[in-house]
């Protein structure tokens, strides 16, 4: 297949692109290479992949020196014209859009930055997959749209109309537009809540890197919530498979239909996609210093805006669907990413 992925300088978009490239598929990478955290580490990924830093400019097609099925653009999502014509020129078969402005503090901070990107560029991709005849769309959507829900597991077809952060809301809005087009247009769309994905490349303002880098440094870590948190953490090659597992199987219509918020009589689906084994913090971080062979030091702090204290996934879903079951263990996963951070930092 010709596939379009959205965020391939990001974490998950980065291991998208490769598995697929691996096996066999044409694919168009894009992202705008913003300096929400380092860039440096962004144009490492992109030169993984082997596209060149010193090659890429905006809006330019670059082909990778690594697969020759890989080209990479960087470009705003929030670009409808130069999007909506790569879209018409390329004429993909499927997309996958992982790129948005991501985490849950910083948009407290800089609200506009997910208006921009997390709202009008998900209508940007939306209109250009109704105009530019692709086959589904596959995207990134967030476990932060439970927000105030207190049951756990939390289920796709719990409420989530109670969000507790502008990041979380935008996230609730994607999948409300991409419902929209594809009752309207008849158009696939499957969202995928990704519950705290980790490993190799991952991303530095999240609780593994910012956690491992502490110890290593003999820095305080922060833990908020004085360490009463839980969270699903999940290892990247198993979010990778169920990624690829959707992307190959568009969502279809739901005949039996009663109402149920994950699915509909169009073609929509929405996913939890995540290990479905709440890890507490507190145990997380004994296994990062048995890993480490360093003990961190803790600077415990109150609970931040915008956080929840627990996040546990229902996939059962996604296993009846897709045979979806995750495999690494948590003690297995940051192993692997202790291991890609000292060989990527020298440390």
């Amino acid at each position: 297949m010709k596939i379009l992925v959205t965020g391939t300088a990001g974490f998950i978009g980065f291991h998208l692109a490769k598995r697929l490239l691996e096996r066999g598929d044409e694919v168009v990478g894009l992202d705008n290479i913003n300096d929400y955290y380092d860039v440096n580490l962004k144009y490492g990924r992109l030169e993984e992949t082997g596209i060149p830093r010193e090659k890429v400019e905006y809006n330019r097609l670059v082909s990778s020196t690594k697969y020759p099925n890989y080209r990479f653009i960087k470009l705003n999502l929030e670009d409808r014209e130069n999007l909506h014509r790569l879209m018409e020129r390329e004429k993909f078969d499927k997309v996958c859009h992982l790129g948005a402005q991501a985490g849950v503090r910083y948009s407290l901070q800089n609200p506009y930055a997910y208006l921009n990107s997390n709202l009008v560029g998900h209508l940007n991709i939306l209109e250009g997959v109704r105009h530019f005849g692709t086959q589904g769309l596959t995207y990134a959507s967030s476990s932060s749209v439970y927000g105030l829900n207190r049951k756990q597991p939390f289920d796709v077809d719990d409420n989530v109309d109670h969000p507790i952060s502008l990041y979380a809301a935008t996230k609730k809005s994607n999948e409300l537009m991409s419902h929209t087009y594809s009752y309207l247009y008849n158009i696939p769309t499957t969202g995928l809540r990704f519950f705290t994905v980790y490993g190799p490349w991952g991303r530095p303002d999240m609780a593994l890197f910012k956690f491992v880098k502490g110890i290593l440094e003999g820095r305080e870590i922060e833990v908020y919530n004085y360490g009463k948190m839980e969270r699903d953490f999940t290892y990247i090659d198993d979010i990778i498979e169920g990624v690829v597992r959707v992307i190959d199987n568009p969502a279809q219509p739901n005949p039996h239909w009663k109402g149920e918020p994950g699915s509909s009589p169009a073609p929509y689906r929405v996913y939890n996609i995540g290990r479905g084994s709440p890890v507490k913090l507190m145990d997380f971080i004994e296994t990062i210093e048995k890993v480490v062979g360093k003990k961190a030091k803790k600077k415990l702090m109150p609970m931040q805006p915008g956080d929840v204290p627990s996040t546990y996934a229902d996939t059962t879903a996604l296993e009846r669907d897709f045979g979806y079951k995750p495999k690494v263990s948590v003690e297995e996963g940051v192993a692997k990413f202790v291991e890609w951070y000292r060989n990527y930092y020298g440390v």
